[in-house]
């Protein structure tokens, strides 16, 4: 194999497929990115058996082939090359290939490319299409509430199913992580409808919102049994889902909270960001203080001392303490869109249900604290 790519353009690919390699592998080719050229394109592909990014990049090709090449150290290469060089890539044997750009020369050993992992797709029951900004907003909504515990690897992931709404059928997104809950929705694709409960991987939502900074086009969305397929313009990346049970998320969305809290967002969090500095790290908990148009949110840490914040609300309640986790509940006012925020409370020991008082399509579930 002979080709040479611009350095740009590699390095960009290398960036994406790159990263879902680990840093640490037990199995040798799992640290090698397949270098695959024919006709006029190279694709490059990486895995850790659990996604597989595949990406193709328009090459001069002068001798077609394959070959495996440490991922790593190949994007470290190409990133030092300077700006505007041509890489060329050539397979001088079975296990080495050299890389030379302008009076540089590398030569690194490769692994034999029968060894790389095939990730066979599956039957594909769905498929449907979602414009770039769209996906980018199901995922903002909600990847924050991920568990990261591994124990409940059932929460480590976005659920996605299709259901119906008022009616209406929607594509809905969940997560949570047992402390908040969000759940977004859209109006369901076509093709969408019908779709079972799937949960897509953390590593998997983090790879594909990277790369929708990346697009403004459409990403086909294709489901298998086991696996979930996003296929961008040039890129496809593969997952396999995780084979667990979601909870009943619906039966933690409290319905008879009757007690209405309306704030600007914005205001809102200004506030709780600056009494937030001197809670404690561990728990960083706020309170806040309820009362007829009128908040006051307190923190303090036996160490560092107090704060308190005064903010004009529209409460229609009986005067009422909650405290919240600062962080949780930064997290989810920064998805708010609009300028105000509905809190729906019940009493200081409830969950709060919390909404974008100009978008529907959102709520959030949040466990409150004892201050």
């Amino acid at each position: 194999m002979r080709i040479t790519l611009e350095r740009a353009a590699l390095l960009k690919s290398l960036s994406h497929v790159q990263s879902v390699v680990e840093r640490r592998n037990t199995i040798p080719i799992l640290a090698n990115v397949l270098i695959r050229a024919l006709g006029d394109e190279v694709s490059l592909v990486a895995t850790d058996m659990e996604i597989e990014v595949n990406e193709m990049v328009p090459a001069e090709i002068a001798q077609p082939g394959a070959v495996t090449a440490p991922a790593h150290t190949l994007y470290e290469i190409v990133r030092k090359l300077p700006d505007g060089a041509q890489v060329e890539l050539h397979a001088i044997s079975a296990g080495q290939i050299v890389l030379s750009s302008g009076r540089s020369q590398f030569k690194l050993g490769c692994l034999p490319i029968e060894d790389f992992p095939k990730m066979p797709d599956g039957d594909h029951k769905y498929k449907f299409s979602l414009a770039s900004e769209d996906l980018r907003s199901l995922i903002d909504s909600t990847r924050f509430a991920i568990s990261a515990e591994e124990t409940r690897y059932y929460l480590n992931g976005i659920y996605m199913h299709a259901t119906k709404s008022e009616n209406v059928d929607v594509l809905r997104a969940v997560a949570t992580d047992g402390h908040r809950l969000a759940r977004v929705e859209m109006a369901a694709p076509e093709g969408a409808k019908g779709v079972n409960g799937i949960i897509i991987p953390r590593k998997t939502v983090g790879e594909v919102r990277k790369l929708l900074d990346e697009t403004t086009g459409m990403i086909e969305i294709a489901l298998s049994e086991s696996k979930v397929r996003f296929t961008f313009d040039n890129i496809v990346i593969t997952s396999k889902l995780i084979d667990g049970t979601f909870p009943d998320y619906e039966r933690v969305i409290p319905v008879g909270n009757d007690k209405i809290l309306d704030v600007n967002a914005k205001l809102f969090a200004a506030a709780v960001d600056r009494v937030a500095t001197i809670s404690t790290e561990k728990s960083r908990a706020v309170k806040l203080g309820l009362s007829q148009g009128q908040m006051i949110l307190t923190a303090s840490a036996p160490e560092a001392g107090s704060a308190t914040e005064e903010l004009e609300v529209s409460f229609d309640g009986e005067p009422m303490d909650i405290g919240f986790n600062a962080r949780y509940l930064m997290d989810i006012l920064q998805q708010v869109g609009g300028e105000g925020v509905r809190f729906l409370l019940a009493d200081s020991s409830a969950p709060a249900v919390v909404q974008d008082i100009a978008d529907a399509s959102a709520l959030y579930v949040l466990m409150p604290m004892r201050v």
